[in-house]
Parts: structure tokens; sequence; C-alpha cells
């Protein structure tokens, strides 16, 4: 819940205009709901995606307040944020409720970007391994392998989102490998590779290649550093760098 309506176009104009060179990454930026129309106006003639914070699993009724995946479809809105931490935390979102919106977003053609994460408790007591397993096996429940295959899944420890503490490459790279053997077992080897999983967490341009030199971790879910141009820019610009040599 950052920048005003100004702010926002300023940012994606500039990144609509950015001379990147040997792009080799996708770049999608997620703002409030009230400004994706406009934003996506802005970047619709672009190969910049653009997506939602959040969703609501019913399509349509008495539910003030919340926007259904019917509503961002109708947007063009190809891409959302689902099970955020400051959701589950703020909002008191179950796994149910993520598997449902997950769900619900596959049925319209949206992509889930998943979203999980443990907090500082569960990784001190060395239970971060089965926690963000059980989250992962929660969310995709009933789903097809074709659906699983069709998902972003984010690595986000809580205890390092906003707080300036950045979990390390290597034990980012570590629960997102088990991320992956959850995958193959759920479906298969191809597919467990195939799913994107990014790392979210305190990224800057000044730490992110510690984690996305790792093969495992295929990208960032960028927090507070988006939302400086020239320091999304930089953070991008690694990204393109390290998957170049891929």
């Amino acid at each position: 819940m950052n920048l005003g309506l100004a702010s926002a176009q300023d940012l994606v104009f500039k990144l609509k205009n950015h001379p990147f060179k040997n792009k080799q990454v996708d770049i999608a930026v997620c703002p409030p709901h009230i400004y994706l129309f406009t934003i996506n106006n802005i970047l619709k003639d672009t190969s910049i995606l653009v997506g939602g914070q959040n969703i609501f699993y019913k399509e349509e009724g008495a539910y003030t307040g919340e926007i259904s995946p019917k509503m961002l479809r109708d947007l063009n809105i190809n891409m959302v944020i689902i099970g955020h931490s400051e959701r589950r935390q703020h909002f008191h979102e179950s796994d149910q409720d993520v598997n449902f919106k997950i769900q619900s977003a596959l049925k319209f053609g949206i992509t889930p970007v998943l979203c999980v994460g443990e907090d500082l408790q569960t990784r001190e007591n060395n239970k971060a391994e089965d926690w963000v397993k059980k989250q992962v096996i929660a969310a995709l429940k009933d789903l097809s392998q074709n659906d699983i295959e069709k998902i972003i899944i984010a690595y986000e420890p809580i205890w390092a989102i906003g707080t300036g503490k950045v979990c390390s490459g290597e034990d980012a790279n570590k629960i997102i490998r088990a991320i992956r053997t959850t995958l193959k077992e759920l479906t298969s080897e191809s597919i467990s590779q195939k799913v994107r999983i990014l790392y979210g967490g305190s990224i800057k341009s000044d730490n992110f290649h510690e984690h996305i030199k790792y093969e495992d971790i295929d990208g960032g879910l960028v927090g507070g550093g988006s939302l400086n141009f020239e320091e999304f820019i930089k953070i991008i610009d690694l990204a393109n760098n390290v998957h170049a040599l891929r």
C-alpha cells in the first residue's frame, strides 16, 4: 500500500521507456487495485506484466470491499499475488483461503503467485522446511498437474520482509530446493523444474546477486526495492545478467 497515483504512473512510464539490454527475464508490477486500470493501460503495448496484490475466491456476491478474479480478468490482468505473509498475518488468511483463491484465479486464466514462508520462531526451531512444505501442499490441494505447472511460487521468509534482515542465498536456496522436491512428489520431475520459484524478503541491489546466482532461484518478489526506479532497474539488471549466463 505505497505510492500515490502520480508516483505510480511516473515509475511505470520510466520502466516502459527503459532500454533493457539482453532482456532475459519477465518483469511484472503489482499496484494497488484502484490503480490497475491506469497502470495496465500504460503498459498494455509492452512485455511488462501487470498483476493484482490479492483477490477473493468468489466470482460475485455480497462481499463488500472484495475484488473477484472475474473483475481482474475484465481488466485483462493476468497475474495475482496470493497468500502474501501480510495477508496471512493481518487479515488472517488460512491455507484453505489460499487454496480457494488459487483455484479461482486459475479458472479465469490468471497466474497465481503463491507466497509461502516461515516466521522467526519456526526457523529458530529448525522447522522451516517442514512449515513451507506444509503450506505448499495445502495451497495446491485438489489441483491437477497441469494447473500446478502454471503457478509461480515465491519463498518469502516472514522474518526477512521489510525488516532489513536478509535470508542468505544458501539458506533461501535450501528451502527453494525443498519446495521443488515437494512439487516433484506432487507432480513430476519435469514440472518441478518448470515451475518458477522466486525469493522475496528485503531484496536490494546490493544483496540480490547472492540469491539469484543459485540455479534453483528463478527471480525475485521485490517489495520496497521496487518503489524506487533506479533501484528496481539495478535488481532487474542483476537477474538479466545471471540468466543470460544460464
